[in-house]
């Protein structure tokens, strides 16, 4: 930096000093320094060694005696205790030995870009975020984001992932993290916090700090300066908006031998990732191997009512609006779904930005419906009204004022709405969607840039008053959402689509007749403005671009179809013309996928020819529709409803089910196992048989026989040419897969065999067994090695360390022990389950081992040590089975709960739950190719998993688990559902779009009721807490706390209590008002089934044990014991009148008793299993028992004969409801069936068949002449029915439902092309058909079957008259 005079000058400047005392002073520690630097100097390289050599010659000469023995003293100084290497406050320039040294001087340029940062943040509004440890983890799980990240800059770990959903404060949380690391550095050894704003960096995925370091102003040899004597702290923002795939932390080789030295923070939005995100991000060897113990990851969660609360003080303190902290809060207690929208902080800031300007405090705001979309109409609209403002203030040129004038005159807002949907298109359709454009004057005139980046006074007044930022040449919006705004409102903008003559209007009360968008009413004139009908375009953006991985952008639009009757109605005609013309099919995908995630219902439709390559119908109900001819190649349909349609001759090449076939066998299946090249799978099964299946196409290829009893565990040799299996007849077996053939027989064990593992080798074979002991057998021979004692219990599990070294063994006797397997000694034995373990299974490099126990946890331990690492508390149940993936980076466990789960062994959090099996799973088996996971069940399956594969942008709105409640409003406008997931979802009940999800209980919720008024739902859920709920704005209004786990609630007719049963045998009556718990009532011995009022209040029933006991509700004292059952009581029903009480049991009887008298009226038998469930008819004549054999009765009251059996149910009835004028009859058991029944003649009307799972619940609709029942299923599906027709020609039909899992039953797939073998035997275990449907209807008639499918012979059942035959028949 410095030429050889000035370093030469700078050296005699120092000589100068030294000599001269007497102007410059006598100081020995300066003096010091000086003959230091110099003799540093002169043993160094460069231009000026000979002339300081020179100087230290001449100072020593010229020196006294004194100064002679000075200089001598410091020649053999240590050069590190020199003061200048001690930390000192920042310089304003080089330190004198850097210019003499010639070093680059960077000092400067960081303190520059110090400064800038910190002025740009400012004093923003900032709330400390919250984080979770992944996806997959619960939000109530959170610990403080910022703490997280300082610990991983104070570790080892190279790579932080910082993920969430748009608007989550990622971006937010970066800046303050880098001024925070500002605020704290340390010249010249500090780390350098640098800011990568990602889609600012050209290829970041090269060289990505030299480029934003000259972006800074940094010279060449300042970088390499800074890349050969300093460290980084890296926080790049926005790796989704760069469009990223790849792993920026290798392909910038970061940390590698003369590379930069950094530690790198990368933010992105959850959105943009599918479930393998993981390799883009985890650090990796040379050979790009990863490495999970450099990374970790964490994911921002939306705002606590806590961080809600702090928020809005801040906001108001610095922005000082026009509401105060008290009215914003007042609001989202009020407005529905309010507090939901703003737990997202970017839609919080939005929110405080225009609310006061859409409502005022307190005025009907619960029936202020605000949505996303609708928050960034007002936001966009006040944002140019008060850029509008700032320029009319501000003194402009005369040429630029005739411009603004101009612009106001046309309307300036809705000019820079125009100037923001053109320039948002063009992004998307010049540059992808890359969102900074980089503009220079001379090098972009004339291309599309110019049209907005120019220096027109017109274009620079809009874009002044746009939400644009602008950095050098490279222009923005302000937040991402707000360009994937600007596109979707120009696909569809409601003001648009009005006449041009709109008549003026006077503004009401903070409106302004610039927007088309203000919440509120403006007055018009009399004129009246018609719409225009909006027709499809080719040059909209939907036919050009696909938006189906574009989330944010489905949202808004979703949105809009939802509030606009005309974008939804031209969303159906881009679908109608693909029919006909091919040239619409990429927007005809589009909008199936708009309309399936705005939750429109496909029922009935008519899609036959449509082209739709690339849709995403992911949880779409096409209940009974015509897909025939139709090109659905490449579309998602995970998750959809495809029950009835006809596929005929459609192409159906690619599509993506997110499911594969499972094998289904007539026995339970206790384990499976893959060849190791992954063609061949072995499954074992209760009656000893073992079956080889080709993975290719499932086809049965070898069955092997031998065994005498269950064979518990089968696994292939390593080379895959030998298969060994363990059996409860104390044998194992080695078995040659080609030939069938038993090779050796290891018979020593004297109790069953539990386990058995090859060697990682192949030479020797472990086994374990019930005897307690772990035997060791030579696989070539046969004969037994070495015998291993020491458990004190059965052993269920063994297995080898990859080493070959060790065998580790689990026990009933809750430990793990490891075998030295040479001298058979045991050198560890892990303690800690408190129960027994039943999977084991080594990390792939054998230092961790994984077992799973009954005590409901999985435990990792450590290898050498012996001590445990990690627990992880999975299923909640009993764990049977797990197993290592082959890179040891998931654990995947199964066991009592029927599910699969795939948890992060280093970080102890869930990534993904694979449910499907309805018993327990017993084995789990990673595939060596393709990403597969295969599963044993106790249902008789092994199922194939597509785990972590693919995605959708569609998310299920239905229950994640089993519904346990469903109920219908007292005005049966909505309906209310509760499941095993904790939360209440309520339902309109036309279209079936779920409002509202409550969700504040922390364990499932057994029970729900509605007030008498319809206005209050009250749930009781297993945390052992009653809460009650707004309906119209979803907030809980009470929270009541009980002694033990809530099973069951009732409101009070009078609406004044709600009573509660508990697990513990109480039951308490609580005041609605005050929410004081008035009255425990105690007399049941266990837990409390049921809860009844009496029809006038005055009473309570409940249920439980074998008893029925009544309460007063005004005392609380126990007025009746109704004894008689031998069985406990599951279900009590008072009779309208009020003046009968039935109870049933499972000693198979129902009972009468008399309320006033507490006689018991009449005992009703003939059931020959317990009865589970009961209902009364309307009128109170008849009584509907329903037992666990599948029989439901039909009984009169006045004579107690049974009147009818209703048979046709093959598994246990679980809900019985009357229709409203009692003439029919709906059940639903554990067949996973519905039927409707006739009650004069007892004949089955109409059923609903092969459902998903079986049903849990049902519910009549309370409104008179509307025939609808809603059922709830332990797959979380609800599913909304109508009943239509005269006579014996009663039909039921769907109205709509929500469902996760996928649905095909009679689905017709005739003529099919490119469909894959494995996708085409999926859809036939699904219960699709090759047959023609109209076929299969004549042949279900033939048999006597009465089914929903009979209503396609009355086409104008299933689609209603209003739909046009012009456009997909949609309901």
């Amino acid at each position: 930096m410095w030429d050889a005079r000035t370093r030469r000058s700078a050296a005699a400047f120092l000589g100068e000093i030294y000599r001269n005392e007497a102007d410059w002073g006598h100081q020995t520690s300066v003096k010091e320094w000086i003959l230091i630097i110099l003799m540093r100097l002169s043993s160094s390289t460069g231009s000026v060694q000979q002339y300081i050599q020179t100087l230290l010659q001449e100072l020593e000469s010229n020196a006294d005696v004194a100064r002679k023995s000075f200089m001598q003293a410091n020649r053999g100084q240590d050069p590190k205790t020199y003061p200048l290497n001690l930390a000192l406050p920042p310089l304003a320039s080089p330190t004198l030995l850097d210019r003499v040294q010639n070093k680059p001087d960077v000092e400067g340029g960081l303190r520059q870009i110090r400064k800038q940062r910190l002025k740009e943040r400012g004093d923003a509004v900032y709330i400390q975020p919250q984080a979770k440890a992944n996806i997959q983890a619960s939000d109530d799980e959170r610990f403080p984001l910022m703490e997280r990240v300082n610990e991983f800059l104070n570790s080892n770990q190279k790579v932080f992932l910082l993920l969430g959903d748009s608007g989550a404060g990622k971006s937010t949380f970066n800046r303050q993290l880098e001024c925070d690391l500002w605020n704290s550095y340390k010249k010249a050894t500090g780390r350098i916090p640098l800011h990568i704003s990602l889609p600012a960096i050209d290829k970041p995925e090269q060289d990505m700090i030299a480029k934003q370091l000259r972006k800074a102003e940094f010279t060449e040899s300042e970088i390499r300066e800074l890349k050969v004597h300093r460290k980084f702290i890296l926080i790049c923002d926005g790796y989704d908006e760069s469009q990223q795939t790849h792993n920026l932390y290798m392909s910038n080789r970061l940390n590698q031998p003369g590379e930069w030295d950094a530690q790198m923070l990368i933010s992105c939005r959850s959105e943009y990732l599918g479930i393998d995100y993981r390799d883009r991000f985890q650090p990796g060897d040379r050979n790009h191997r990863s490495d999970p113990g450099q990374f970790q990851e964490a994911v921002i969660t939306p705002f606590t009512p806590d961080q809600v609360h702090d928020y809005i003080k801040q906001y108001v303190t610095v922005h000082q609006p026009l509401w105060e902290t008290k009215e914003y809060e007042q609001a989202l207690d009020i407005i529905p779904g309010l507090k939901d929208l703003v737990k997202n902080p970017f839609l919080m800031t939005l929110s405080l930005e225009v609310l006061p300007r859409m409502v005022d405090p307190g005025e009907r705001l619960s029936a202020t419906q605000i949505t996303r979309v609708a928050l960034y109409d007002q936001f966009i609209v006040h944002w140019l009204e008060r850029g509008k403002k700032r320029l009319s203030e501000k003194d402009l040129s005369s040429q630029a004022k005739a411009a603004f004038e101009s612009l106001v005159d046309e309307g300036f807002t809705q000019n820079g709405i125009d100037f923001l949907k053109k320039l948002a298109v063009a992004i998307y359709k010049e540059q992808g969607g890359q969102p900074i454009v980089k503009y220079s004057r001379f090098k972009d005139e004339g291309t599309w840039k110019a049209e907005f980046f120019s220096r027109d006074d017109e274009k620079l007044l809009l874009r002044e008053a746009c939400p644009l930022t602008r950095s050098g040449n490279q222009y923005r919006f302000v937040h991402r959402s707000l360009l994937e705004y600007g596109l979707a409102l120009a696909i569809h903008d409601p003001r648009d689509w009005k006449e041009s003559a709109m008549p003026a209007a006077v503004s009401g009360r903070r409106g302004s007749t610039s927007s088309a968008y203000s919440f509120n009413v403006d007055v018009a004139t009399e004129e009246a403005t018609a719409p225009i009908e909006q027709v499809p375009d080719i040059n909209s953006p939907l036919s050009w671009r696909y938006f189906i991985n574009e989330p944010s952008i489905l949202q808004f639009l979703s949105e809009r179809s939802q509030q606009e009757p005309m974008f939804r109605k031209l969303l159906l005609d881009y679908i109608e013309y693909s029919k006909t013309d091919e040239k619409w099919r990429k927007a005809a995908a589009n909008a199936i996928t708009i309309l399936t995630r705005s939750g429109e219902k496909f029922l009935g439709a008519d899609l036959s020819n449509i082209r739709i390559p690339g849709a995403d119908l992911s949880y779409g109900m096409f209940d009974s529709a015509n897909f025939q001819g139709a090109d659905l190649r490449k579309v998602t349909l995970r998750g959809a409803w495809l029950r009835q349609v006809k596929l005929n001759q459609a192409q159906m090449s690619g599509v993506h089910f997110g499911e594969l076939p499972f094998v289904k066998e007539d026995e339970y299946v206790w384990s499976c196992a893959y060849s190791p090249d992954g063609n061949l799978l072995a499954i074992s099964l209760s009656n000893g048989d073992i079956k080889v299946y080709s993975t290719s196409m499932w086809e049965l290829e070898h069955t092997l026989k031998g065994h005498d009893d269950q064979v518990r565990r089968v696994v292939f040799s390593p080379n895959g040419d030998h298969l060994l299996s363990g059996s409860l007849d104390c044998t194992a077996r080695i078995w040659d897969v080609e030939t069938e053939s038993c090779i050796h027989t290891l018979a020593g064990h004297d109790e069953e065999v539990t386990c058995v593992a090859y060697s990682p080798e192949g030479d020797t074979i472990a086994t374990v067994s019930y005897d307690r002991t772990v035997r060791v057998w030579n696989a070539i021979t046969g004969n037994c090695q070495l015998i291993l004692f020491g458990h004190a219990s059965a052993t269920f599990s063994v297995a080898y360390s990859p080493n070959r070294c060790h065998i580790a063994s689990g026990s009933g006797d809750y430990t793990v022990r490891i075998w030295d397997i040479e001298t058979g000694a045991c050198l560890h034995t892990l303690s800690g389950h408190e129960d027994q373990v039943w999977g084991l299974a080594y990390s792939p490099q054998g230092d961790r081992i994984a077992s799973g126990s009954d005590d409901k946890t999985v435990r990792l331990w450590d290898v050498e040590t012996g001590t445990c690492c990690r627990i992880i508390s999975a299923h909640g149940s009993p764990i049977y089975t797990l197993a290592y993936s082959f890179q040891g980076d998931v654990i995947a466990c199964g066991g009592y709960d029927a599910t699969i789960q795939l948890w992060d062994p280093e970080t102890g959090t869930c990534r993904q739950i694979l449910t499907g099996h309805s018993l327990d799973v017993r084995c789990i088996v990673f595939s060596p190719k393709e990403g597969h996971i295969a599963s044993a069940s106790a249902d008789s399956t092994v199922r194939l998993w597509e785990a972590g594969s693919g995605g959708s942008s569609q998310v299920p709105v239905g229950h994640m688990d089993g519904v346990l409640s469903v109920k219908y409003s007292p005005q049966g406008h909505r309906v209310a559902s509760s499941g095993k997931d904790g939360t209440i979802r309520l339902w309109d009940v036309e279209t079936g779009v779920c409002h509202q999800t409550l969700a504040s209980h922390t364990s499932w919720i057994s029970s729900i009721a509605f007030s008498p008024q319809g206005d209050i739902v009250v749930s009781a859920s297993h945390d052992g807490t009653l809460k009650m709920w707004d309906m119209e704005t979803g907030s809980c209004l009470q929270t009541f706390t009980g002694q033990d786990e809530m099973m069951t609630v009732s409101y009070s007719p009078r609406g004044d209590q709600v009573a509660s049963g508990d697990i513990g045998g109480s039951v308490q009556i609580w005041n609605v008002e005050t929410g004081e718990c008035r009255f425990i009532l105690i007399g049941h011995e266990y837990a409390v089934a049921d809860v009844v009022y009496s029809p006038d209040g005055n009473y309570l029933a409940s249920s439980g044990d074998h008893t029925v006991r009544l309460w007063s509700t005004e005392s609380g004292d126990c007025l009746r014991a109704f004894s008689g059952h031998e069985g406990s009581v599951n279900k009590i029903a008072f009779s309208p009148r009020g003046d009968l009480i039935a109870s049933a049991s499972d000693d198979q009887a129902v009972m009468l008793w008399e309320v006033d008298t507490g006689d018991c009226r009449a005992v009703l038998t003939g059931h020959d299993d317990e009865i589970n469930t009961m209902a009364y008819s309307p009128s109170g004549d008849h009584i509907a028992s329903g037992c666990s054999g599948g029989v439901v009765k039909l009984w009169s009251v006045a004579t107690g004969d049974c009147l009818h059996d209703l048979t046709g149910h093959t598994d246990a009835i679980t809900s019985i409801v009357f229709s409203l004028n009692g003439s029919e009859l709906v059940t639903g058991g554990y067949d996973r069936a519905v039927r409707l029944w006739d009650v004069a003649s007892g004949q089955c009307r109409a059923a609903i068949q092969d459902l998903n799972k079986f049903v849990v619940c049902i519910d009549w609709s309370p409104v008179s002449n509307t025939d609808c029942f809603v059922v709830g299923c332990g797959d979380g599906s609800v599913l909304r029915w109508q009943v239509t027709g005269e006579g014996d020609q009663r039909h039921v039909r769907m109205c709509w439902g929500s469902t996760n899992l996928f649905t095909a039953k009679d689905a017709s797939i005739q003529g099919v092309s490119g469909l894959s073998q494995l996708n085409k035997r999926f859809l036939v275990q699904r219960g699709a058909v090759m047959k023609p449907l109209d076929r299969l209807r004549e042949m279900s008639k033939l048999i006597g079957m009465v089914s929903v499918a009979s209503g396609f012979k009355q086409p104008n059942v299933l689609v209603p008259e209003s739909v046009s035959s012009a456009r997909p028949s949609v309901e």
